[in-house]
């Protein structure tokens, strides 16, 4: 049975995409079975994990909208294959930011992607979800079918404030809609040891947050930014860049948390 986790942030530009095609294709690089999904319509996500979202036949909207199964809209990037790291992918486009209007009086509307991957979850390790940064009817489903969050967050003033609204939305969901879902970490990313600031933030999140803090630090990295325009995750663009080293630090970081869940 799959582990599924949400990488959410309720802040814009914290690299909540790069962490999830990051940590898919680490996973696969250390012998997961992966399934990525990519709740956002803008379908950043699914660019990045090398499928071209304007020719997608069947997407996370047909599956929201149950007019097919994720395993008949799930597909595979060749280009994940030739580097050595293949995920599944249920993509998404513009079709998805008219789900939101669509999803409004169905049953069941905040569990539908639950119910989905109830049918596919033995066959994968790990289900990724890459989530809008607003709470919207397709974050709720996202957090409705997860074991967890994953926060990716920038060590600055602001992305506190973010966590702080982040950490109420899950307590909310938590006790209405899935009894589950936790934190199961922060991950610091865009790191520059150099700037007081970030290291002053990083022992407070340590201090406050304790061991829901994650070990492994994603610095920031020119070959993380370079590689979406490439259409693969940075771990496959340059697997000897020192962010794709540290994706796949914290994929295992994450296989071994799991164990202990």
């Amino acid at each position: 049975m799959a582990k599924i986790f949400c990488v959410a942030n309720q802040k814009g530009g914290v690299g909540k995409t790069t962490t999830t095609v990051n940590l898919a294709a680490g996973l696969a690089k250390v012998g997961q079975r992966v399934l990525m999904i990519d709740l956002d319509p803008q379908g950043n996500a699914t660019m990045g994990s090398g499928v071209d979202k304007r020719k997608l036949e069947l997407t996370v909207y047909d599956v929201l909208l149950e007019s097919a199964t994720v395993a008949e809209a799930r597909a595979k990037s060749e280009k994940l294959i030739e580097g050595g790291c293949s995920y599944d992918i249920l993509g998404a486009n513009r079709e998805l930011a008219g789900a939101e209007v669509e999803m409004v009086e169905l049953e069941r509307r905040e569990r539908r992607l639950k119910q989905a991957l109830a049918v596919v979850d033995h066959e994968y390790d790990f289900v990724l979800i890459d989530c809008p940064p607003s709470l919207s009817m397709l974050t709720l489903n996202g957090l409705c079918c997860a074991h967890g969050v994953i926060v990716p967050m920038q060590c600055e003033y602001f992305a506190l404030e973010g966590l702080t609204d982040l950490v109420n939305t899950i307590k909310q969901v938590k006790a209405n809609l899935n009894d589950d879902l936790q934190i199961i970490g922060l991950l610091r990313v865009m790191f520059d040891p150099r700037i007081t600031l970030q290291n002053q933030v990083s022992d407070q999140l340590k201090a406050h947050f304790g061991d829901k803090v994650f070990d492994t630090v994603i610095p920031r990295n020119v070959r993380l930014a370079e590689a979406p325009s490439y259409g693969v995750p940075g771990v496959v663009f340059d697997p000897q860049s020192k962010g794709a080293q540290s994706f796949v630090t914290f994929a295992q970081e994450m296989v071994d948390r799991i164990k202990v869940m």
